[in-house]
């Protein structure tokens, strides 16, 4: 009989792995959204319009998209650890370079290299956690992990506010520019110390004693040997999968919808300065890091992800829907961004419990790459089709509406994909 203590040993694994990981998450995505604040200087420093901007903040995705599934086929041919720092250290440093952005081109070229080099850092991530946390321990893992996504929201605001109030015309740079700056060096460091530091081999790393590396190791062996490892060809005409892409999709479009335009949203509500849009942009995020523990915490507790989802998907729906209904009115036009962002940010935690439960080794790194990559190109779509139906109607609703209507479509997925025989059995087997 074992007598090791599961919940220290992945208390363990948890203050070891999710740290780092999570605080190349924050970079990640603040790097990724950070011309969301930019674009208040930005815009008018360089008369881009909203449809210049939406393109531009769009294209990304597009560079994403193209190397997500190769760039984790690498990962798990070069390892983690050599692998994640390069994506930080290149993303970081490209970042950096947009300070010198001038024109519209300069602006899409600047941003689709970007996506390039990001690409595999996310799906990378989830993978690399897939190694260490079996299925019961991932909604938990993974709930804290995404609050790295709610922090770049709350922390970031708060900082790129400060930055853009208070930064602009230091060293003859503009606060748009110090913004950039000041969220693209870190991204390059962290890369260097994931590098040096980061451990991707259970049986290898110095901080687990013999007998906790050999009860790790046939949890996750166990597990392994109930799951599917076949081609990536096989990938591409499972229906299953790409119902599942279909759903990741239709999250993103609310995830980018709310973090490109937040800050906007809120300014047109009768905000006038940087620094209170930066603090009322906190506010949500703090509302999402409090939602993404509850449910992860639910969701592993009764063994479901089902309704949990559907919830999570009905809420955003209704935020931002109420975000439109309450737009003149400040306080309840926050209270519906915070529901929006509630129920976006909960949504990827309970996910990528589904086709890691089923998925095992560079299937699984391929698998969760192309749902990533596929469903990453809403952040295209999605800002740039809010930023075309503002341009074309004078009118933020409609778009708002339409990105609704796509989370509703989502939530009723959820209900009829994960309720089929097929994921029953995969979850069985899990």
């Amino acid at each position: 009989m074992s007598t090791i203590d599961e919940n220290a040993l992945f208390r363990k694994v948890s203050l070891r792995i999710l740290p780092v990981l999570m605080l190349g998450f924050f970079f990640s995505y603040l790097n990724r959204v950070n011309v969301g604040f930019a674009k208040l200087q930005m815009a008018s420093d360089l008369q881009f319009s909203d449809a210049v901007y939406g393109f531009g903040a769009g294209i990304f995705f597009l560079g994403y998209f193209l190397l997500e599934v190769p760039s984790n086929v690498m990962l798990h041919r070069v390892g983690a650890r050599r692998w994640i720092s390069r994506i930080m250290i290149s993303w970081g440093l490209l970042s950096c370079a947009t300070v010198f952005v001038r024109t519209p081109m300069q602006f899409y070229v600047m941003r689709f290299l970007l996506g390039l080099a990001e690409a595999g850092f996310i799906p990378g991530a989830i993978y690399y956690m897939s190694q260490w946390f079996p299925a019961a321990r991932r909604g938990r893992a993974w709930g804290t992990f995404y609050i790295a996504l709610a922090s770049s929201g709350v922390v970031g605001g708060l900082v790129s506010g400060s930055i853009l109030e208070f930064f602009s015309g230091l060293g003859g740079l503009r606060g748009w520019q110090w913004l950039i700056l000041c969220e693209g060096v870190p991204t390059a460091l962290l890369g260097v110390y994931v590098y040096l530091r980061m451990s991707e081999d259970i049986r290898k790393v110095n901080w687990l004693s013999a007998q906790e590396k050999d009860y790790l190791g046939s949890l996750m062996a166990a597990e392994a040997r109930t799951k599917v490892a076949h081609g990536f060809g096989a990938l591409l005409v499972d229906g299953y999968v790409w119902a599942l892409v279909a759903i990741y999709f239709l999250y993103n479009v609310g995830l980018y919808a709310i973090s490109f335009w937040m800050p906007t949203l809120i300014q047109r509500m009768g905000v006038a300065d940087a620094f209170t849009i930066g603090l009322l942009n906190a506010v949500p995020g703090l509302c999402a890091i409090v939602s993404m523990l509850a449910f992860g915490y639910s969701a592993d507790r009764f063994r479901e992800r089902r309704w949990h989802l559907v919830v999570a998907f009905s809420m955003a729906a209704a935020g931002f829907v109420l975000s439109v209904v309450w737009q003149d009115n400040r306080v309840l036009g926050i209270v519906a961004l915070c529901l929006a962002n509630m129920g976006v940010l909960s949504i990827p935690s309970l996910f990528w419990a589904v086709p890691t439960s089923f998925l095992s080794g560079v299937t699984a790194a391929a698998g969760i790459a192309m749902i990533n990559s596929i469903g990453n190109l809403a952040g295209f779509v999605s800002p740039y089709m809010i930023g075309y139906l503002e341009a074309m109607t004078g009118r933020t609703d409609v778009a708002l509406y339409t990105v609704a209507g796509g989370l509703v479509v989502g939530a009723l997925l959820v209900a009829g994909v994960l309720q089929s025989r097929k994921y029953r059995r995969h979850l069985a087997a899990s």
